[in-house]
């Protein structure tokens, strides 16, 4: 069992145990677009999006939250994904929103999907980083994760950390903590720049294109009408240190540290074209 408090100016959470339990995808989520390209079956335990040359699809969470830890398992369009993009995020509403981004880039096929991510806030984004995964993420489910307290962002892969966004606010970059934020998902077609910058266009005799969902799990502070609500059960999320700390534990960076040095392709804090006068604080 564990607790934790943020304070905010106008309002406090209280500490909460959050509930952390696999989701029904009937209860917990909405099919926003697509004519019954979004699909959801086997008792609202798995979920499907597709993309044809009409129409991409996506769905959207009921609730909204604000810090925990979400956590999906998705299975990407197999085979000629070149110009598919399927997109995996939380974002609040607004000019000045903020946003947390999983996006998968698809590809020729033998080719590795790259893993795009970025992370928004206020309405600025510019902050991509990208890898290659270290599977083929096609073949099986795998879970792709996001811890989001005041202190920092986390995202995992199989419970192996890729990247953190810490808060910098100390130096006056911005940081997402008052704006609560939907999941969201949508399978569409970005042939224009996703594959080799736009070089690699939609293949659409593959069509119909399919992503897959499960297990989705959040462990989270839920939003409603001004106020934060959580669970009040124990959650054995909470064991996590990475969930409840400032900073990842020695095995979380010795991880975080193997994926950078041998998966990740780009990070703008290194791209010296783009920010000629040096990197953005935040990267400092």
């Amino acid at each position: 069992m564990g607790l934790f408090c943020y304070e905010f100016s106008l309002f406090v959470i209280a500490c909460s145990m959050a509930v952390v339990a696999s989701g029904n995808f009937y209860q917990d989520f909405d099919l926003t677009w697509g004519d019954r390209r979004a699909k959801i079956f086997n008792g609202g335990q798995l979920l499907s999006l597709s993309l044809d040359k009409v129409s991409g699809s996506g769905f959207q969470s009921k609730k909204e939250y604000l810090f925990g830890r979400i956590d999906m398992q998705l299975k990407l369009v197999a085979g000629n994904s070149a110009g598919t993009v399927t997109a995996y995020y939380l974002s609040s509403q607004g000019p000045t929103h903020d946003e947390i981004d999983f996006e998968f880039l698809g590809n020729l096929s033998g080719d590795p999907y790259i893993l795009h991510t970025n992370v928004f806030t206020q309405g600025k984004g510019n902050r991509e980083q990208q890898f290659y995964l270290w599977f083929d993420p096609t073949r099986n489910f795998h879970t792709y994760s996001i811890i989001w307290n005041p202190q920092h962002i986390i995202f995992l892969v199989d419970s192996i950390p890729i990247r953190v966004f810490k808060n910098a606010e100390s130096i006056g970059v911005p940081f997402p903590k008052s704006q609560p934020m939907r999941i969201y998902s949508s399978l569409w077609n970005a042939d224009d720049w996703a594959t080799r910058g736009g070089l690699v266009k939609t293949d659409w005799t593959k069509a119909p294109f399919t992503a897959y969902y499960r297990n989705f799990k959040a462990s989270a502070c839920t939003w409603s009408y001004g106020t934060s609500s959580c669970g009040s059960k124990p959650s054995s999320a909470f064991s996590d240190g990475a969930w409840k700390t400032n900073d990842l534990d020695a095995p979380s960076r010795r991880r975080l540290r193997w994926v950078q040095k041998y998966f990740m392709i780009y990070n703008y804090c290194t791209d010296l074209r783009r920010f000629p006068q040096g990197p953005p604080p935040e990267c400092k």
